[in-house]
């Protein structure tokens, strides 16, 4: 139990049942209500093609465990159709707003078609509450007033998975993707040359309006990202991004601007991906102070310290490990990752239970007994019990 050990035990959320399977979990923490909201696809097959619509419940933090309620529709994230996928929450703290962003993708079109063909068939849409995630309002598609003309060169994009941030200085931040088209192959002109770069959609005024940032650069790949605020020793802030990748290695960027310009990514030597890539969940928290739980949540350094979490085998997803950085604005500071969960596990989230002595974080996760979708559970975990098992393994390695 979490009293006794920093980590509660591994509660289901999400169950495959026949055909109905449960995918791409995305995690937002209320410090307000101390509630957790945890999202994911609901899918009538484990295949993208097969995704319906969002759902969610809603779990009440009580002391050191969660009471979680019952499965919810997001009836109002719907496109007529269109499959709803890639839910990707943003809190407004100032405002007391969520926004639930996610893509809308015509019915049975799957991305390797628009990639392949260069057509893209997905639109970007979100719903917000202001009351906690209890009621939501109606889709707003921000496709043209977005992304606008730029469309015709995605083959296709979608945002996260996972969550947003908002950032100290008022900013939403929605991490993004898109295959952007460089060119059509010469007497094919049914199939196109495309590459994936990560970018970020932003909002300065509480979410009336949206922008779009520059995308990242080649010649590494990025595709699904997660973003996370760090601030520099100038007391600057610096937007931190950390993408999936097919060159073997997570790739990690850092913005001077808050999102809308990204300087050259490079690879992280210390976050080894597998050969398909899988997505992984960042978020920053206060460094300690003199290593105590304490510290931890009550630390008035702007000092920022980054956790991330990802399957560590790097031939499938299995063993989803918990991995520190003190230093990350430093390359290749990442430490040795605890395993949170042994066996099949795909697609995390994190989360981090803001304004509470002592601190914990919030971990949902595709898991299973075969397959990694099989089901998708939470569990909660101490930064006590994260720094403990560092110092284990910081002393094995000496």
């Amino acid at each position: 139990m979490a009293e006794t050990s920093g980590v509660s035990e591994k509660v289901t959320l999400f169950r495959q049942e026949g055909g109905l399977t449960y995918r791409i979990p995305a995690l937002l923490y209320l410090s307000s209500e101390s509630t957790f909201l945890a999202f994911a696809e609901e899918r009538i097959s484990p295949q993208d093609e097969h995704a319906k619509f969002l759902v969610m419940r809603r779990g009440q933090k009580e002391g050191l465990s969660v009471k979680w309620g019952p499965l919810q529709t997001l009836e109002t994230a719907v496109l007529p159709e269109y499959r709803t996928m890639s839910p990707c929450p943003v809190y407004d703290a100032k405002k007391g707003t969520i926004f639930l962003f996610f893509i809308c993708v015509e019915a049975n079109v799957s991305e390797w078609s628009q990639i392949n063909m260069g057509r893209n068939a997905a639109r970007l849409g979100y719903i917000f509450s202001k009351d906690g995630g209890r009621t939501w309002s109606p889709m707003t598609d921000l496709t043209e007033q977005v992304i606008g003309h730029d469309v015709n060169n995605w083959a296709t994009f979608a945002v996260g998975p996972g969550h947003g941030v908002q950032l100290s200085s008022g900013r939403l931040v929605v991490p993004a993707y898109t295959y952007y088209i460089h060119k059509h192959l010469v007497g094919h002109p049914t199939f196109s040359y495309t590459k994936p770069h990560s970018f970020a959609f932003y909002s300065d005024d509480g979410g009336k309006t949206w922008l779009k940032g520059h995308l990242l650069q080649q010649p590494l790949r990025t595709s699904e990202c997660q973003m996370a605020e760090l601030v520099d020793r100038n007391n600057s802030l610096v937007l931190y991004c950390n993408a999936r990748s097919s060159d073997g290695y997570r790739i990690e960027a850092f913005s001077r601007d808050g999102g809308h310009l990204f300087e050259a990514p490079f690879k992280c030597l210390k976050l080894q991906e597998l050969n398909d890539g899988c997505q992984g969940s960042v978020v920053s928290f206060p460094s300690p102070q003199l290593g105590s739980e304490s510290s931890l949540a009550s630390s008035k350094t702007p000092e920022l310290w980054l956790i991330f979490s990802h399957p560590t085998s790097r031939k499938t997803r299995a063993d989803l490990g918990i991995y520190l950085n003190p230093c990350p604005l430093k390359e290749n500071s990442w430490k040795t990752p605890w395993i949170l969960n042994t066996g099949p596990s795909g697609y995390s989230d994190l989360a981090v239970c803001t304004g509470e002595d002592p601190l914990f974080f919030g971990c949902l996760f595709e898991c299973g007994i075969s397959m990694y979708y099989e089901e998708i559970a939470f569990q909660l975990f101490s930064g006590a019990k994260l720094l403990k098992t560092q110092n284990t393994s910081s002393a094995e390695e000496n």
